[in-house]
């Protein structure tokens, strides 16, 4: 690296940033507690999404002591939709640290900013720089790309030494008195010209001494070791519908108080086995036609016989569960189009009464699923739901195999807690950690996209 190449970059950035930046909400002003919002919703989200996200947020809870003091529902309500729930969580616990050891303001010091919850280096560099103008280094994705290909770094920035590389470059290119302006003009370079897969070098401010362009690897550069690619999991859900005096209502959950969408509501799901997730419809987005029933053609496949196999819950207990079904194959091995058609609903019907054995199981919850309703899928950054949802009757299950009805008379297959749980709530109240929801309480319950996207399909389909 010049000093010529370095001094070029600053200048030229800093111009250009001035004359062509973006007119955004949280660019307003400078109050550190806007900053860092922002900063936290704009992490592996597109500015677009945050901006009516982050002016709901800022009118709900306009100081670190409005979003200290409110109850963690109403802050996760207001997240919905944004992903990454653990951010709220981690900025609302940040802001009780500001209130209790600040007095509500944001700190000016490096090391109390970096020791808030959820705080890490590039936050900690933005909050600095930004509202403070303080010289400071704020480095993500974008910083790393612009950097690589401008002065041909080829090292994987993947790697932690390489990131501590870069920020000290990145320090060392601040000009005097304009650390935030600076830091800002190097995110919006990387998102709006020198972007991950077509940089716009034509229309660059400072391509003129761009190592990487005059060595032609701006196409590859930066290196970046691939990461591992998200596991795939199938789940099985239930649209529980009421009846009575709960006619129209669904029956939803909330989630555990720790772990992945901590405390979240949802529709009730269940892990599918491996021998049912391998075989689940190749369709992976969107909604799917209502099937027919599929209650009466679980005993038609077999799947009421107790001895043909064995399958575990996710919570460890073992289900009776059928052998693979007749097989598909004839003439050597050719695929049977009749069928494979048949297993197709076999395999419907198996997801039904598995999610009903697997509930009734775990969680002392009787539902009868009675026709598939439709499949989508949601992804995390380390796994990937595939979502097959089924309708379900609520409160009762006839037993093809014995005859009998849970909760009347007889115990069927279940166990004896999901009859004593079903005689304890009969068909009217659930579980503690279960709700009866309309329509209208959506506004009031956080739930993950996945469970948005299926409940308002669900909604407007009755309509």
């Amino acid at each position: 690296m010049t000093t010529e190449a370095a001094s070029y970059f600053s200048r030229e950035l800093l111009h250009w940033y001035l004359a062509n930046k973006r007119d955004l909400p949280w660019r307003m002003n400078r109050d550190p507690y806007r900053v860092w919002v922002s900063e936290i919703m704009l992490q592996q989200t597109r500015v677009d999404t945050v901006i009516p996200y982050y002016e709901r947020f800022m009118e709900k809870f306009p100081s670190a002591a409005a979003l200290a003091n409110a109850p963690e529902p109403d802050v996760l309500k207001c997240w919905e939709g944004l992903g990454y729930y653990s951010r709220a969580r981690n900025l609302q616990a940040g802001a009780r640290e500001v209130l209790t050891r600040h007095g509500g303001i944001v700190p000016d010091d490096k090391e109390a900013v970096s020791a808030l919850r959820g705080v890490g280096p590039y936050t900690t560099g933005a909050i600095m720089s930004i509202a403070f103008n303080r010289p400071e280094p704020a480095v993500d994705g974008n910083v790393m790309r612009v950097l690589s290909r401008y002065f041909c770094l080829e090292e994987d920035i993947a790697k932690p030494a390489t990131r501590v590389n870069i920020e000290k470059l990145a320090a060392s290119l601040i000009p005097e008195g304009s650390a935030g302006d600076f830091n800002q003009a190097l995110m919006e370079l990387g998102a709006l010209v020198c972007t991950p897969k077509s940089p716009g070098c034509l229309t660059c401010p400072v391509m003129m001494h761009c190592e990487g362009r005059m060595a032609g690897k701006e196409h590859v550069l930066p290196i970046k070791t691939k990461a591992k690619p998200p596991r795939r999991e199938t789940r099985i859900a239930a649209l529980i519908t009421g009846s009575a005096e709960l006619a129209g209502k669904l029956l939803v959950r909330q989630r555990p108080e720790s772990g992945l969408l901590a405390q979240m509501w949802e529709l009730p799901h269940v892990l599918a086995p491996e021998a049912l997730a391998a075989a689940a419809p190749a369709k992976r987005r969107g909604r799917g036609k209502p099937a027919a029933a599929v209650g009466e053609a679980s005993s038609a496949a077999g799947f009421a016989a107790a001895d043909d196999g064995v399958m575990e819950t996710a919570a460890g207990l073992e289900l009776a569960f059928p052998a693979e079904p007749a097989a598909n194959h004839a003439d050597g091995g050719v695929l049977n189009v009749q069928a494979a058609g048949a297993a197709s609903t076999d395999r419907r019907s198996a997801m039904a009464d598995f999610l009903s054995r697997a509930l009734s199981a775990e969680e002392g919850l009787l539902v009868r699923p009675d026709s598939w309703w439709g499949e989508t899928d949601h992804v995390f950054s380390h796994i990937v739901w595939d979502m097959q949802v089924y309708r379900a009757e609520f409160g009762f299950w006839q037993s093809e195999a014995a005859g009998t009805a849970v909760g009347s008379g007889g115990t069927g297959e279940y166990p004896a807690a999901a009859s004593e749980a079903l005689a304890a709530y009969g068909e009217g109240p659930a579980p503690a950690n279960y709700r009866w929801i309309g329509p209208e309480e959506m506004r009031t319950l956080a739930f993950p996209n996945v469970f948005v996207r299926i409940l308002q399909d669900y909604w407007r389909d009755l309509d």
